[in-house]
């Protein structure tokens, strides 16, 4: 399936010569003439997409709309277009985490090339939301006493020191991490450790 952009333009004949341009090199496009409309028709992100604002849409105002877009739970990278250079609008949609700032008319190679970052950033952003919710799942499969395993394994703990801390035996503790690695489709320590700091479990390592 075809990526999807989300364009958000009042203007019509706008919206149509951009439409044109995104259809012609392969995109699919969800019109949108207000920021209302796409806040009430918010994209679900499921497939793989970006959103492009005109920074000078009316009554919100595409900065303001795009921290509404974030606020309402949108993940999706936001390209604004602007047909009059205002330097202040620029930094602050770039700091609030913009893809890229285009002035209109757009040229066509460097707005599909900033759509296509767009794209491929989302689609790495959802492949990592994909892996944690997958190994969040996962995690919660683990029984009370592989948890605790799991917790002293990713801290480095040897099997002798987990044993004495749990009161059991090494042999025990080895069949649990073994159960742990299985359940978690992990196959090193490095990689445990690595899931438990993705997964938010661990400080990163310090620089």
């Amino acid at each position: 399936m075809s990526a999807v952009v989300h364009l958000v333009d009042n203007d019509v004949a706008s919206q149509a010569r951009i439409g044109r341009v995104l259809q012609a090199s392969g995109y699919r496009i969800q019109a949108y003439g207000s920021a209302e409309e796409i806040l009430n028709h918010l994209p679900d992100g499921s497939v793989d997409s970006c959103i492009v604002i005109d920074a000078q849409i009316p009554d919100v105002g595409g900065p303001d709309l795009f921290d509404r877009l974030i606020a309402a739970g949108s993940n999706l990278p936001v390209i604004f277009l602007a047909g009059v250079a205002d330097i202040r609008t620029t930094v602050r949609a770039i700091k609030a985490g913009a893809e890229d700032f285009l002035p209109k008319p757009v040229e066509r190679g460097e707005f599909i090339e900033a759509v296509s970052r767009a794209i491929a950033r989302h689609r790495i952003t959802s492949e990592q939301e994909c892996w944690v919710r997958q190994r969040a799942a996962r995690l919660k499969q683990l029984t009370p006493r592989e948890r605790e395993v799991f917790d002293l394994v990713v801290r480095g703990k040897m099997n002798k020191q987990i044993a004495f801390e749990l009161g059991t035996t090494e042999r025990t503790v080895k069949a649990h991490r073994h159960k742990v690695m299985e359940k978690m489709e992990i196959r090193s320590v490095a990689e445990l450790v690595s899931c438990a700091e993705r997964l938010g479990l661990l400080r990163p390592a310090s620089a």
